[in-house]
C-alpha cells in the first residue's frame, strides 16, 4: 500500500513540474503578442482595395426564436454599403416557436432580397442551419453574423475585399459589446474581448500565425465548404473546425481589425457559465478530431503548427490548471509538497499561481491602452475571480467532450439567452 502511495505521489509531482512548464509556455505567448502589438509593425489588411467588381455576397443569420433582436441586425445590415444586386440576405429561421417567422416574412415583403430560410425539422442548431442555407445561397462567398449582432456600415466590403487574394478561404472582423456598461460582468467580457481581438487575433495575424475564424462577424468561401462536406453538425463549435479544416487543407484565414461589430454580451453569470462551458465542449471537440491532423500536416510551416496546438489547447489547459490544484492539496496533506528546493521552488510558485492566473493580463492591458479605454484597467484585479470561474465551467465542457467522444454522444445546439428589448 506504501508502495502505490509513493507511486501516486510521484505521477503528482510530475505532474505539476509538467503543468508549469506548459503554463509557462503559454505566458511566454502572451507577452509576445503584447510585444507585438505594443512594439510591432501591424499587417496591412485588404482596406484599400479599390475595386468596382466585389463578389457575390450571401449574408447568413442562423436564428432561434430572435424577435427580441432579429430587427437590429437586419436594419443595420440593410443600411451596410454594398451594391444590393450582388448580395443576398438569408435569415435561418431554426424552429422559432416565438412570431420569428411572421417577422422575417414581413422584411421579405418589404426587401426582395431577405430571402429567409424557415426550417421545420429535428436537426436544429447553427451548423446544421447553415448547412441547409448555403443550398439556397448563390454568392460565392458566405458571410455570418449572430442574431444579436450590429454590423457596422463598411462591414460587408471590408471583409469580402478580402477574398481578392486567391489563398484566403475565410476571413474574420472585430467583435465589440454594446451593451458593456450594463453591469460588471459585461465590463470584464469586454476587457476580455478587447484583449482577445485588438492584442491576440491582429498579433497572430501580423506573425502571419493562425488567426481565427470566429463562426461571426466573418465569412468564407462556400465552395470550400461544399466540396468538403459542409458543416459537421456533431461539433459544437463549427467555426474552430472550419479554422483547423481549413489551415490543414492549405488555405489562409485573415484577420481585419478594423471590420467592427457589435454584440450584445450576457448580463448574468448563469447564461455565461452556460456559453463558456459550451464553447469549451465544442473546441475541445476539435482539439480531439484535429491534433494529429495538425501535427502532421504538409501545409502547415512550423510557426502555425506550434501556434495551432497552443490555440487547439486553450479550452484543456483550465481542467489541467484545476487537476493540477487539486494535486497541490494531495501533495499538501500528505507533506510531499518539497517538489524542488531553494529559488526553484519560489519560480515555479510564481509561474503556477500567478502567470497561471494573471498573464492576459499582458494582452488585456495592452488592448486597453491601445483602444483608449485605460480607466477600465481597475477592473484587472477581477479577473482572478474570472479565472476560477472559467477554470470550472470550462472544466466541465471539457468532461462533456470526453464523454462525446467515449460514448458518441450527439451534442445538442443550445442558444444564449438575450437581453436586449426588442423595437416597438
Amino acid at each position: 500500500m506504501e508502495m502505490v502511495l509513493d507511486i501516486i505521489i510521484l505521477v503528482i509531482k510530475l505532474y505539476m513540474i509538467a503543468l508549469v512548464l506548459l503554463v509557462f509556455m503559454y505566458v511566454i505567448r502572451h507577452f509576445l503578442f503584447a510585444m507585438n502589438r505594443m512594439a510591432g509593425r501591424q499587417r496591412l489588411y485588404y482596406n484599400d482595395i479599390c475595386t468596382s467588381n466585389l463578389k457575390k455576397i450571401s449574408v447568413l443569420i442562423p436564428m432561434h426564436n430572435e424577435e427580441q433582436v432579429l430587427s437590429f441586425v437586419l436594419d443595420s445590415l440593410l443600411e451596410c454599403d454594398y451594391d444590393r444586386d450582388k448580395m443576398e440576405i438569408i435569415p435561418i429561421n431554426d424552429n422559432s416557436t416565438d412570431r420569428t417567422k411572421e417577422l422575417l416574412d414581413e422584411y421579405h415583403r418589404k426587401y426582395e432580397f431577405i430571402r429567409p430560410l424557415h426550417r421545420d425539422c429535428e436537426n436544429r442548431g447553427k451548423p446544421a442551419g447553415l448547412n441547409d442555407a448555403m443550398e439556397l445561397a448563390t454568392g460565392d462567398i458566405i458571410i455570418v453574423f449572430d442574431a444579436d449582432y450590429r454590423p457596422a456600415k463598411d462591414m460587408l466590403k471590408q471583409l469580402a475585399s478580402a477574398f481578392e487574394n486567391p489563398e484566403v478561404g475565410a476571413v474574420m472582423g472585430r467583435v465589440i459589446p454594446y451593451n458593456a456598461n450594463a453591469n460588471i460582468l459585461t465590463r470584464l467580457i469586454n476587457l476580455e474581448r478587447s484583449g482577445g481581438y485588438q492584442v491576440d487575433q491582429q498579433a497572430r495575424y501580423n506573425l502571419r500565425l493562425i488567426p481565427q475564424y470566429g463562426g461571426t462577424v466573418g465569412g468564407f468561401r462556400k465552395e470550400i465548404l461544399r466540396s468538403t462536406g459542409g458543416f459537421n453538425p456533431l461539433v459544437l463549435a463549427e467555426d474552430t473546425e472550419l479554422t483547423y479544416r481549413l489551415y490543414t487543407s492549405g488555405w489562409k484565414v485573415v484577420y481585419a481589425n478594423s471590420a467592427e461589430c457589435y454584440e450584445e454580451s450576457p448580463e448574468t453569470w448563469a447564461v455565461r457559465a452556460k456559453q463558456i462551458r459550451r464553447w469549451a465542449r465544442g473546441h475541445n471537440q476539435v482539439l480531439f478530431r484535429y491534433l494529429f491532423k495538425t501535427i502532421f500536416n504538409k501545409h502547415m510551416n512550423l510557426r502555425e503548427k506550434v501556434d495551432g496546438l497552443m490555440l487547439l489547447f486553450v479550452y484543456a489547459v483550465p481542467f489541467f490548471l484545476l487537476l493540477g490544484q487539486l494535486g497541490s492539496l494531495v501533495l499538501f496533506f500528505t507533506g510531499e509538497m518539497n517538489l524542488l528546493s531553494g529559488w526553484w521552488v519560489l519560480l515555479s510558485v510564481a509561474i503556477y499561481c500567478s502567470f497561471g492566473n494573471f498573464a492576459p493580463f499582458f494582452e488585456i492591458g495592452t488592448a486597453l491602452f491601445m483602444d483608449g479605454i485605460k480607466g477600465e484597467a481597475l477592473l484587472l484585479p477581477l479577473l482572478l475571480f474570472n479565472f476560477y470561474f472559467y477554470m470550472w465551467n470550462i472544466s466541465l465542457g471539457f468532461i462533456d467532450a470526453v464523454i462525446d467522444i467515449l460514448t458518441g454522444r450527439q451534442a445538442k445546439w443550445a442558444k444564449t439567452a438575450r437581453f436586449t428589448k426588442k423595437k416597438s
